[in-house]
């Protein structure tokens, strides 16, 4: 059940890590703001407007459409290298790349619960998991 759990939780670092990094190694990289201006088909477009040395504006860039996207409005972004695809940046962008692994805490803390009968490390697990979750909702509204 070790392996399980361990497995579970590096599944949720792998998930969130393939976003985070842009996020949070964003120095050198370009960042800006996108305002939507329109979303279709899983993804919202919009002009970019750069706020970083060395980032040329752009007239389109595509940011994922998700439940904190709202066209009309404002994000500040991060641009993946080579590519018009933007990440949303700042706290809301950092705790909403960390979602999976906020899943995978409160998943594992289960198998650690049942599985392990450590109910106090499974407590920490689960705890840390749901204030993640919380906190990526609050930050992103």
């Amino acid at each position: 059940m070790g392996a399980v759990a361990a497995l579970i939780l590096f599944a949720g670092v792998w998930g969130s890590w393939g976003t985070a990094q842009y996020v949070m190694l964003a120095k050198g990289r370009e960042a800006g703001t996108v305002r939507v201006g329109s979303c279709a088909g899983g993804m919202c477009t919009g002009p970019f407007t750069p706020t970083s040395v060395g980032a040329r504006a752009r007239t389109r860039v595509e940011l994922t459409e998700s439940v904190a996207v709202r066209r009309g409005r404002t994000y500040d972004v991060v641009l993946k290298p080579g590519t018009s695809d933007a990440v949303r940046s700042g706290p809301a962008g950092i705790l909403y790349a960390w979602l999976p692994l906020g899943g995978a805490l409160l998943l594992a803390s289960v198998v650690v619960a049942g599985g392990m009968r450590l109910t106090r490390v499974a407590w920490v697990l689960g705890l840390s998991g749901g204030g993640l979750l919380t906190a990526a909702f609050v930050a992103v509204q």
